[in-house]
């Protein structure tokens, strides 16, 4: 048994179906609780976030637990598995511990480095700890995944640029704008990733900066922090007359600003252009509303291809990054090799210590005429010849499990000695 990776992202697949498998948080327990019931997975992890969905299961057989695993995505999303199958990747073993650390790192996200990506993932551990899905095989896994987030950014210098998918948003806007100064911006959502671009512009000075949410509470719990102005959802139009740029990104569901919506707004500014940067998954904007006279739309590919051109990042940080993830990953995966045999040499050497002290017992009456340091000496023979015994299979057992050479010397110790 071991980890089992299947996932989509922002390099696998395009915005529309990430749109389609997005998974609101809310419904992570009920999705871990199916997965658990799957025949062939034991525990599950479920990462969703703006640029990919992941599975993480421990799994028995991996070609079983995928389509398993599989079949139950397409079914969620009402997607079908010929549309899904060209966008879906999957790993296994050390291969699945590599790309979770690398996930956690940043190394595998739209911006190199982002720190989002370190919490998305602590959040998503802890779900499945509290859904009763994470135990003894992942926690580790997930506990190791986010030491190894850690290490990197405290011994290279990925993350010291941009540092997350708002921050990269927010100065894709400033360039095409040249500059927040003297600028009314606008801010529809207060949660990680809304209020991660209000954040960034906050510090700009001689910027005005207007905040709205789904929820009103939310939204004047913010704004104050922020020196912005909270306003309404049903406001938020009248907002964007005057605005210069509107900045999107929320939980929804479905589209909360549709084309008719803002045609009227563009119609009431006079030919003056407004840029609305979306980083909604699934998006806040209507894709249609691209074709509106003065309406320059941004989304999370324009958002990506932004981040890619302006990393700042150099080849030998990347590769130094990828060294400690290479490293740890065959850590993990020798660890998870030795657990995995560990209650098998258990067994065995229980097994023989029973024979032992079955025949101490056997023999009892005829012991009895040894004095208290005579009987003690007989039974440190024993124990020591017991004992070295045992050393060579268990090393040998121990040897070739990090190599996946344990399965035929387990499998002959079972048969031999009825485990």
């Amino acid at each position: 048994m071991s980890v089992l990776a299947i996932g989509l992202n922002h390099r696998s697949a395009p915005l529309e179906l990430l749109e389609r498998l997005s998974t609101p948080h809310a419904h992570l327990p009920k999705t871990l609780a199916r997965l658990s019931e799957l025949p062939n997975v034991d525990e599950a992890v479920v990462l969703v976030t703006c640029n990919r969905l992941e599975v993480y299961a421990w799994a028995e057989k991996f070609h079983s637990a995928y389509e398993d695993i599989f079949d139950h995505l397409a079914e969620q999303a009402s997607v079908p598995a010929p549309e899904m199958s060209g966008s879906v990747y999957s790993l296994y073993g050390v291969d699945a511990a590599r790309h979770l650390y690398a996930v956690v790192s940043g190394l595998d996200s739209v911006v190199l480095g982002e720190a989002e990506i370190q919490g998305q993932v602590r959040r998503a551990w802890q779900t499945a700890e509290a859904a009763g899905t994470a135990s003894a095989n992942l926690n580790p896994l997930f506990r190791q995944a986010l030491g190894v987030g850690r290490r990197i950014r405290a011994e290279t210098r990925l993350g010291r640029e941009l540092t997350s998918v708002s921050e990269a948003a927010v100065a894709l806007a400033s360039g095409r704008l040249g500059g927040f100064a003297g600028r009314r911006i606008a801010v529809l959502g207060a949660g990680e990733m809304g209020g991660g671009m209000a954040k960034a512009i906050a510090p700009v000075r001689g910027a005005e900066l207007v905040l709205a949410s789904r929820s009103w509470q939310r939204a004047q719990d913010l704004a104050p922090t922020l020196g912005a102005r909270a306003v309404h959802l049903d406001e938020l139009a009248a907002e964007l007359v005057d605005a210069d740029v509107l900045f999107t990104s929320t939980a929804a569901t479905s589209l909360v600003l549709d084309f008719d919506e803002l045609d009227k707004v563009m119609a009431e500014r006079g030919g003056q252009e407004l840029l609305v940067v979306d980083i909604a998954v699934p998006r806040d904007v209507d894709p249609a509303a691209a074709a509106i006279d003065g309406l320059a739309l941004c989304d999370m590919s324009d958002v990506r291809a932004f981040a890619v051109a302006n990393t700042g990042h150099t080849e030998a940080e990347i590769r130094k990054a990828w060294g400690i993830v290479n490293a740890e990953a065959e850590r993990h995966d020798a660890g998870a090799a030795g657990r995995e045999v560990a209650p098998l040499i258990g067994e065995f050497r229980r097994r023989i210590c029973d024979i032992s002290q079955a025949e101490f017992e056997r023999f009892d009456s005829r012991l009895a005429s040894l004095d208290a340091a005579q009987r003690r000496t007989v039974e440190a023979l024993v124990h020591g010849i017991v004992n070295k015994v045992l050393h060579e299979p268990t090393v040998r057992l121990k040897d070739a499990a990090p190599d996946g050479g344990s399965d035929h010397l387990a499998g002959a110790l079972r048969e031999l000695f009825g485990i």
